[in-house]
């Protein structure tokens, strides 16, 4: 969860960088003690929070009154 996540969930400014301070103590705590590997996710993302992103942007669509038609693409194919 981001800063920005945690404060519009309610937290304080204060509260919020003290929640991710806190996190990045036990992912290094983890790192150290337990020696568990990390590893950076960043732009790269995992099949199944690429479909959940497609089905939430989908389903804001048509709150939006847009109609979405067709289905998923075929594999090896790009959009």
């Amino acid at each position: 969860m981001t800063f920005h996540r945690l404060q519009a969930a309610g937290l304080k400014y204060q509260e919020a960088a003290w929640a991710i301070a806190h996190r990045q103590c036990r992912l290094l705590w983890l790192i150290l003690h337990k020696g568990v590997r990390y590893e950076e996710r960043g732009p790269a993302v995992s099949a199944k929070s690429k479909r959940t992103r497609t089905a939430r942007m989908i389903k804001e669509l048509q709150k939006l009154g847009y109609r979405i038609e067709g289905g998923p693409l075929p594999a090896g194919s790009t959009a």
